[in-house]
């Protein structure tokens, strides 16, 4: 290489990088396609709407999303898919960092605690739970027939939680396999009883009417909910593991 192939290349590797030019809502869907079956132009409304990601405005009111802000999207839709965490719970990851939520492209093994208190709890009508889940209207019946997800009503119509959209999320990936809605009531019955096993352990604490003994009670709950979700993945893996080693 002449000394002067040397300076344009020396140049070229000086010269700043043009920032990746933003993309509309369409191009961000067909995008992150790619990588996500379900996605969706109304999906990614969805998730702006839930705080979760809020890409610029043009003057006629388009959204442009940012190399950012499609990383950030990418993120929340692993966080969704791979470790099926409720939007809220995303938020406060989101909020801890990089180092927490992988947004730099590493993923993290760091537990989470459940978090049960001072969190608040968007409403969903069964038409929305069914446009963003995919779910059919019937499924989400017999979901809530086996106690699997616990509707409330207000105005006289049927409202589901975040926890219940995720719920009716999970579910419905494992109806795809052939697992119904009556298949999945033992999981209920398990809850249920891992939910009495640490009431009582700790309801002497819970009914406490000192705010420092119930404090710690509460932080009891989460931490034992992170445990036992970690326990029940790993027995879970372990047997998984020896059925495809048969």
């Amino acid at each position: 290489m002449t000394l002067s192939d040397q300076g344009v290349a020396d140049q070229a590797q000086m010269a700043p990088r043009r920032p990746r030019k933003a993309l509309t809502i369409g191009a961000v869907a067909k995008l992150l396609s790619k990588e996500f079956d379900d996605v969706s132009i109304s999906k990614i409304r969805y998730l702006e709407d839930q705080k979760l990601v809020t890409p610029r405005r043009t003057q006629g009111g388009y959204r442009l999303y940012s190399q950012a802000d499609v990383d950030r999207l990418r993120t929340v839709l692993r966080l969704q898919r791979d470790e099926f965490l409720p939007l809220r719970v995303i938020r406060q990851e989101l909020a801890a960092g990089p180092s927490v939520t992988g947004l730099s492209g590493n993923s993290s093994n760091t537990a989470r605690r459940a978090k049960l208190i001072g969190t608040t709890s968007s409403r969903f009508t069964v038409e929305e739970v069914i446009e963003e889940t995919g779910a059919r209207a019937e499924f989400i019946r017999e979901l809530a027939e086996f106690g699997l997800v616990m509707p409330q009503t207000e105005n006289g119509k049927a409202v589901y939680d975040e926890t219940d959209m995720e719920i009716v999320r999970a579910a419905n990936e494992l109806a795809r396999d052939g697992v119904g809605a009556r298949n999945l009531k033992l999981f209920k019955t398990s809850a249920d009883r891992e939910v009495n096993l640490i009431e009582t352990l700790l309801a002497p604490k819970l009914a406490s009417r000192n705010p420092q003994r119930r404090k710690e009670a509460v932080e009891s709950l989460e931490r034992m909910a992170t445990v036992l979700s970690e326990l029940k993945h790993a027995l879970l893996v372990r047997d998984l593991r020896r059925l495809a080693d048969s």
